[in-house]
């Protein structure tokens, strides 16, 4: 097999005008506007608003490429494009080659008798996918949860279209590698690995598909490469399209999500050869040896709902990730890695790629591979009705078979998943949709997609939609069944105190907004554009709704801020405290709650959204928060009137012990009473530990508004997790003005700050004016009378900074500040 590469240097216009500028592949029509200098910086101010309208014009990509004899010789000559978005039609050398339209496909076409040797000429003509969805639309109106009205009739990432928290930039353009791959004798269909594991060995399946149209035998040898450097070797003879060849490791190393061990990687390397020996096609890829399956059981409660890997059941902990950029070709590999070692910091185990989105890039699950993070991965469909036509049903059937056989063999992927909130949407939602489109939501995804899977991978769990119990629209949303969303708090304004009274089998969506920080506001704003309800700060709030629902629980549990700087402050600690104060209960209800992936991880802009690291990659509250209540050991408060009960949550494989220790205090960080209580911690489980009466010690309201209940689980000496609990809403806590002092050292790779607070101080703030960094701890009660240590990373900092640029450059503050 030979490539030539397509990629690089191109040209592009709009098809009206007859000036080309200078593109680049893979890249888009937004991108290559933007380089030439043809486009406003969409995401400034609200330049999203007119930036859209150049989705309305037709696009032109032109690129010329040499080919000599020996290309051209092959048996096979393939044109290969491996992400067009979207409606593109291809021309070569002056022939029309297809058209197409799905941006979830690749594409390959026969074009050995249409190239020459020599100079050849590819054009590719991108039409308006607004001019496209609304004449469908117009045609056969069908639903769409946001953005604009007839996304779901393309099959392009619908984020693009807009959503309640992006930006609609219907961008297009060649998203994905070129490239003409020439080919003889046979080529690499597919190869799947089947795992079985017994005690100290594991045994593989390989199946290897082969498309032999030259009918001769064909060699083809496995090499299996282990991490330590081993390596097991098998050879055979392949005489039809499919062969099975089976490898057994002994003692093999085993792959564990993070926090269970290590993420050991073997390369399986897979080359087909002629009777010649000479190589004609060769796969590798990288697997991991263990097993990840859904247990679902019936119990007295309903049906359990967890992800068992290697044979332990584990409370799934992550995040949804949706698009990094609405520009796509920002992205890269570094930038991906960065968010994923970001998750892995805040102790994840789980991310979920939600469906209305695209497929991402091999790197992604490259990363999840090698850092230990199971993907729940949707399907390509997110809060729409589609209409399941025999084109439609071709046209996935494809998208679907690729996908599948591009992601199957990742260490990390957990689980395939139908779709995003559709069979809810189906029964909950109101749609006025004809009961043909109903039927047809039965057919595509409890039939079709379903029995794709089963055929294409058989070894990962298939999930129907998220959420759902028992599918055909049978108590989608249960509590006692299968997965959970819950927008009743947020969207249905309940308080995030009511969190406690769900008990879900596993929550994959939750959440709440905040802004971004105010550096990442500036980014976006001019100074007079700073007030919340500004028509800026308004067009980077995508909810219909606006900031109404960020007020509401800003006012729920704190007092105004007294400032446009304090809001993004203040709106970023109701987001952390509403998702600790769900995930601590479901991690203390164990058993019965498996998992929690809160919405949403990132950000695709700079925006008022639900995530947890904006769209420059600076940690919000609620990723410091995430960082401690997803932690192995966990120490949480159920507290209720004037009483409190101390859990000790253990997500390990092996059981801790240590010392439960609490102090009722007064504002002032005097000790009223104490006490702790050695803990033996059992594997894999939740306990509570000390049940407290305070009530002697709270007996007046004046009482609880200036007590405090602090604790903490110390493992050798050391605090592994602590926190403080307030007894009234932190806006009728009456806070001292404390001073923070803060001392900064240098020790090698880091910087170690040491903080003091004159009293009892709420959700210490710690931030550089210029440069970013990531603190070991952030957003943190603290006691008068104690030092608490943060540490610095230097690899953290956005630049290179020196101590004493560090003293001048390091802000901090504490709630009370916001008054």
């Amino acid at each position: 097999m030979v490539i030539l590469d397509l990629c690089g240097r191109w040209q592009m216009r709009k098809l009206e005008d007859a000036e080309w500028i200078e593109a680049t592949v893979p890249g888009s029509v937004y991108s290559d506007l933007l380089n030439a200098g043809l486009m406003d910086d969409p995401y400034y101010r609200a330049n999203d608003l007119d930036a859209i309208k150049l989705s309305e014009f037709d696009y032109e990509y032109r690129r010329t490429f040499e080919l000599d004899e020996a290309l051209l010789s092959h048996d096979r000559v393939l044109l290969r494009f491996e992400g067009l978005d979207t409606l593109a039609e291809i021309e070569l050398n002056g022939q029309a080659i297809a058209h197409v339209e799905n941006m979830h496909r690749t594409y390959e076409f026969d074009v050995k008798g249409k190239l020459l040797r020599g100079v050849n000429e590819l054009r590719i003509v991108f039409r308006s996918p607004l001019r496209f969805i609304r004449e469908k639309q117009e045609a056969n109106p069908v639903w769409g949860a946001n953005g604009v009205e007839g996304f779901p009739h393309l099959r392009k990432a619908h984020y693009m279209f807009g959503w309640d928290w992006g930006p609609a930039l219907p961008d297009m353009g060649i998203w994905r590698a070129v490239s003409i791959v020439g080919m003889s004798i046979a080529r690499l269909d597919e190869v799947y690995v089947t795992q079985q594991h017994q005690e100290d060995l594991v045994q593989l399946d390989v199946r290897i598909g082969l498309d032999n149209w030259s009918g001769e035998p064909l060699a083809v040898a496995l090499t299996l490469r282990a991490p330590n450097g081993d390596s097991f070797h098998e050879q055979i003879t392949a005489t039809s399209a499919t062969e099975h060849v089976p490898l057994t490791v002994h003692f093999p190393e085993i792959w564990w999500p993070n926090g269970f061990g290590e993420q050991p990687l073997y390369t399986l390397e897979v080359a087909v050869k002629d009777r010649n020996g000479a190589e004609i096609d060769r796969r590798e890829m990288r697997i991991g040896l263990r097993t990840i399956t859904v247990t679902q059981q019936d119990d007295q409660w309903g049906r359990s709902f967890s992800f068992c890997v290697n044979g332990y059941d584990i409370f799934a902990m992550g995040g949804n990730y949706i698009p990094e950029d609405n520009i796509i070709a920002r992205g890269n590999r570094g930038r991906t890695e960065r968010l994923i070692q970001d998750c892995v910091a805040a102790n994840f185990n789980c991310i979920r790629v939600w469906g209305g989105g695209y497929y991402a890039d091999d790197d992604f699950y490259d990363l999840c591979d090698e850092y230990g993070l199971i993907v729940w991965q949707d399907l390509m469909y997110a809060c729409a009705v589609y209409d399941f036509t025999e084109s439609f049903k071709a046209n996935i059937t494809e998208e679907t078979i690729q996908n599948m056989k591009r992601i199957r063999h990742h260490a990390s992927l957990g689980m395939w998943c139908g779709n995003n909130e559709m069979e809810w949407a189906w029964v909950d939602w109101n749609l006025n949709q004809s009961l043909k489109l109903k039927s047809d939501y039965i057919k595509q995804f409890e039939t079709v997609l379903p029995e794709i899977a089963k055929q294409i991978d058989p070894n990962t769990f298939y999930w129907l939609a998220s959420p759902s119990s028992m599918g055909s629209f049978d108590q989608p949303n249960s509590e006692n069944f299968g997965d959970m969303h819950d927008w009743s708090i947020w969207h249905g304004r309940k308080p995030f105190t009511d969190f406690r009274n769900r008990y879900p089998r596993f929550m994959s969506e939750f959440g709440l907004q905040s802004f971004p920080s105010m550096k990442t506001i500036e980014t976006f704003t001019l100074p007079e554009d700073h007030n919340i309800f500004s028509y800026v700060m308004e067009d980077h709030q995508k909810h219909p709704d606006g900031l109404a629902p960020m007020v509401h629980y800003v006012s729920q549990y704190f007092k105004f801020p007294s400032s446009f700087e304090q809001f993004p402050y203040v709106s970023q600690l109701i987001q952390a405290e509403g998702v600790r104060y769900g995930v601590e209960h479901w991690r203390r209800n164990r058993g019965r709650c498996m998992g929690a992936t809160y919405w949403q991880l990132n950000d695709s802009w700079p925006v008022a959204s639900w995530a947890s690291i904006d769209y420059y990659g600076r940690w919000k509250a609620l990723h410091y928060a995430a960082k401690r209540f997803f932690a192995p050991v966990l120490v949480s408060a159920f507290e209720e009137g004037t009483s409190a009960t101390l859990y000790v949550s253990n997500e390990q494989l092996g059981s801790v012990d240590g010392t439960l220790i609490w102090s009722l205090r007064d504002r002032y960080s005097a000790i009223i009473t104490s006490g702790e209580v050695n803990v033996h911690a059992k594997a894999l489980s939740s306990a509570a530990f000390v049940t407290l009466d305070l009530a002697e010690h709270l007996d007046t309201l004046e009482k609880k508004r200036t007590h405090y209940l602090a604790y903490a689980f110390h493992i050798d000496g050391e605090a592994a997790s602590s926190n403080a609990t307030i007894f009234v809403p932190a806006k009728h806590f009456e806070l001292l003005s404390a001073t923070l002092s803060c001392h900064v050292e240098e020790h090698g790779d880091a910087f170690e700050i040491q903080l003091c607070a004159s009293a009892f101080a709420m959700f210490i703030e710690l931030e550089l004016s210029e440069a970013d960094g990531v603190f070991s701890d952030n957003y943190f009660h603290l006691s008068a009378g104690e030092v608490k240590p943060v540490t610095l990373a230097k690899a953290s900092l956005s630049q290179m900074l020196t101590k004493e640029q560090v003293e001048q450059q390091l802000q901090c503050r504490s709630l009370v500040e916001s008054y």
